[in-house]
């Protein structure tokens, strides 16, 4: 059931503009597929599903690749660069502001790197929270962030 979910959730998203995971869950179920928001969530980052800027101004979401950090890499900056509107540090974690409905593609590319004192990751709409091992960690990755904008 997982690979043929999947399958279909490429299929959407190569036909149409999905923006939001409810979009993508109420595009599944008229398939006849029924999913929860914390599977499609698992999907989505198993698939390495990236949003990217449409011509109109919103976005979609669009196939990664698993193909090594560089790319994850590179598509983290264009996140970075296109949503992120404010960020901060707080001893390990660091918080990072996005333009509503990009905090889970931050955090998936994230998730997707591997970085090696990142312990984990939690995304809201715009809102991500990085747990890092310590606190130089966090204050080491907050200055990479810095330099990304």
């Amino acid at each position: 059931m997982k690979s043929f979910r999947q399958e279909k959730i490429v299929e959407i998203i190569s036909k149409r503009n999905i923006e939001t995971q409810n979009q993508l869950m109420t595009a599944l179920l008229s398939e006849g597929i029924k999913s929860t928001q914390a599977t499609l969530s698992r999907d989505i980052r198993d698939l390495h599903l990236v949003k990217e800027l449409t011509a109109d101004g919103s976005y979609r979401y669009i196939l990664g690749t698993k193909d090594g950090a560089s790319d994850f890499d590179q598509r983290l900056k264009k996140i970075f660069r296109e949503s992120v509107v404010d960020y901060a540090v707080a001893q390990n974690i660091l918080v990072i502001k996005t333009l509503p409905g990009l905090a889970n593609a931050a955090c998936t590319a994230l998730d997707n790197m591997e970085i090696s004192n990142l312990v984990g990751s939690i995304a809201g709409d715009d809102t991500a929270f990085l747990a890092m091992k310590d606190n130089a960690s966090a204050e080491h990755f907050f200055k990479e962030i810095a330099s990304l904008l």
